[in-house]
């Protein structure tokens, strides 16, 4: 069981590692692009009955906590769901994984496109780096 720890509350959220993996990504993709949302789920057998919902905002510190120390593999499928959720105006609805036969690809490195990822450095005659005059 992970554990889910928002802003400065007190009560952590307990989630099954596998559950809390996917949403890691679905969550880090909406608050890297500055988006907020909301998170739901209905409250397991050992708590009591309802459901809950957090509004997360990229200001408010969280932190994914696993039990297992590797971590699992993912669902495309899952993760497609999650995220289609968190586009809605219910936003993320954390439902039960619906397995798939592929994993989600991982590359080992990403290309680099000069002009658009990194600007290129203009040199002098010898090679070396010139500085750029503006007027």
């Amino acid at each position: 069981m992970g554990t889910l720890y928002y802003g400065d509350s007190g009560t952590p959220i307990g989630i099954e590692d596998r559950a809390l993996a996917h949403l890691k990504i679905a969550i880090t993709t909406k608050l890297r692009r500055g988006e907020s949302f909301t998170l739901s789920w209905q409250h397991a057998d050992d708590q009591p009955r309802g459901r809950s919902t957090l509004w997360l905002h990229p200001s408010i510190p969280l932190r994914f906590v696993f039990d297992e120390p590797e971590g699992p593999e993912l669902s495309r499928t899952w993760v497609e769901d999650l995220m289609r959720s968190a586009n809605s105006t219910g936003g993320i609805q954390l439902v039960p994984e619906q397995l798939d036969k592929e994993p989600i690809s991982t590359p080992d490195a990403q290309p680099v496109q000069v002009g658009v990822d990194v600007q290129p450095i203009e040199t002098d005659s010898s090679g070396r780096g010139a500085e750029k005059q503006t007027v």
